[in-house]
């Protein structure tokens, strides 16, 4: 019998939701089995990574994000232009960035014109992102989906603060729609609700759980996604069966870990190697907890994450993949400095080492007895000869035998703690071994009442059966004395018929 791979069975599967409009357009979803679980069903579209840019100069980024486009961050056409041509994005995502009323404030006329002009820059599906503020997000992306009629550009962040009027919006221009909700399931499945009652078909709706870049964040965010495809899968909620998205890029991207230089942090490595793989094993948690779109950053870690998805859709080999490409300056850290100095020491031996450091203060005592033993001024013309030619003291042989004094008096001590302990030991033994003996007794008395008790109600028991028996034997003798006497039966002189009988027995 060969072997055979358990399979789950599943009641739902995901929607496929097309992007982007006529020959670029990219469909997300429609798998029936949990991400990448090709045994159990199919996946019949790859996740698609989108690259972000921004509508501002970035100001806050980290030299290593900043290094593959700096020539061109200060034109969102350009930059989305060279992500396309130069480093192949499936996708653009414009960050708007300088719609947040607590920065910029640009205008909603302002931030359509820059849609419009990097949406005739690419041939690719576009993504716009709003600044997370309900109101402003509402103003903006309803001037931007009446600009764009048309394009099926996928626009959010939609919550339940703003979704009536986005909705409305992208229900009349012909977009699709991010839905999003503070890493919940509850509040996911909620906002997906309000959309469709106010008439949003759920096959234009991509569900954002909101995205943690590193840490608790990243975990919380990777639970609830888990949480939402099995609700989708097994369950056959088919108000959560839609593909999800991850900002991902620039959570990781602003988190203190990816921004520290090699003199801040030099135990961490190459900055701009940690910053990359940080993006990238992102990438890899969110694409095995169901993300269909990944909006990432650095062209090294779209690399990475490109080929995990070919090699785990298609098979291969992991050693065919490239390394990362540094475009910055390599650093040589001396990690070995930076490491503490090693601890050699063999316990045994510093045991042994410990008494003789103890002794070393004799050494200080004979100079002492040999100053007072020297003679004063006063003294010279008195000098004092016994004492002049007394042995000096040795101050090895004194230690040594401070030493072995120590020893002893250790060795004692030892001998007189274990006695105790042992002597300790030996009467809790005899308390155990007594209260064993008690309760022993305690229960071969209880065990003989009880017997004592079966036996006495045997004895009754065999005593009234035997005064039974007599009885019975009585009543049986009595019996068999009684003459069964013979009665004389006279026929009646009339004999009534049956029918009389029963109308005598009536009346």
């Amino acid at each position: 019998m060969g072997f055979e791979i358990t399979k789950e069975t599943y009641a739902g599967s995901i929607k496929g939701i097309t992007i982007g409009k006529g020959d670029n357009a990219l469909t997300v979803g429609g798998q029936t089995s949990y991400p990448f679980y090709q045994f159990e069903g199919e996946m019949p579209n790859k996740p698609v990574i989108a690259m972000e840019i921004w509508d501002i100069t970035p100001t806050d980024w980290a030299e290593a994000a900043l290094a593959p486009f700096k020539d061109v961050v200060s034109d969102p056409a350009a930059w989305a232009k060279k992500c396309v041509d130069e480093y192949g994005a499936q996708a653009i995502v414009l960050q708007l960035k300088s719609i947040d009323p607590n920065d910029n404030d640009a205008s909603a006329d302002e931030a359509a014109a820059t849609v419009k002009k990097v949406l005739g820059a690419i041939n690719v599906p576009l993504i716009v992102w709003g600044c997370a503020v309900p109101a402003k997000d509402e103003e903006v992306l309803k001037k931007v989906s009446e600009v764009c009629q048309g394009e099926n550009l996928i626009i959010g962040p939609v919550e339940e603060k703003n979704y009536k009027g986005i909705g409305a919006a992208a229900m009349g221009y012909g977009h699709t729609i991010i839905s999003s909700s503070p890493i919940d399931v509850n509040l996911a499945k909620q906002v997906n609700i309000l959309l469709e009652n106010l008439g949003v078909s759920l096959d234009k709706v991509i569900v954002d759980p909101t995205t943690g870049g590193l840490g608790y964040g990243l975990e919380y965010s990777y639970s609830v996604m888990e949480r939402l495809s099995q609700a989708a899968m097994t369950q056959g909620d088919d108000k959560l069966q839609n593909p999800m998205i991850n900002n991902l890029g620039n959570e990781v991207w602003k988190c203190k870990e990816a921004k520290l230089t090699v003199e801040e942090a030099p135990e961490m490595g190459d900055p701009e190697r940690r910053a990359i793989l940080m993006e990238a094993v992102g990438a890899v948690s969110y694409l095995m907890s169901g993300s269909s779109i990944l909006i990432m950053r650095h062209p090294e870690s779209i690399k990475l994450t490109k080929a995990y998805i070919d090699l785990i859709s298609d098979g291969g080999s992991a050693m065919d993949v490239a390394a990362i490409t540094k475009r910055l300056d390599d650093v040589d850290i001396d990690f070995a400095s930076l490491s503490p100095a090693p601890d050699l020491t063999i316990e045994e031996e510093a045991k042994k080492a410990a008494p003789a450091k103890k002794a070393a203060p004799a050494k200080k005592e004979a100079p002492k007895t040999e100053a007072k033993a020297a003679p004063t001024p006063k003294a010279e013309t008195k000098p004092e000869p016994e004492k002049a030619t007394a042995p000096a003291v040795d101050p090895e042989a004194e230690a040594k035998a401070k030493v072995e004094a120590e020893a002893k008096a250790k060795a004692d001590v030892e001998a007189k703690a274990t006695a105790d302990a042992d002597a300790k030991a030996k009467a809790e033994a005899d308390i155990k071994a007594k209260a064993a003996a008690e309760a022993k007794a305690k229960a071969d008395a209880e065990a003989k009442v009880k017997a004592d008790e079966i036996a006495k109600r045997e004895a009754d028991e065999a005593a009234l059966m035997v005064q039974r028996a007599k009885e019975q034997e009585e009543r049986m003798a009595k019996a068999d004395t009684t003459v069964d006497k013979k009665v004389t039966m006279t026929a009646a002189k009339s004999q009534r018929s049956s029918l009389s009988k029963f109308k005598k027995i009536k009346r």
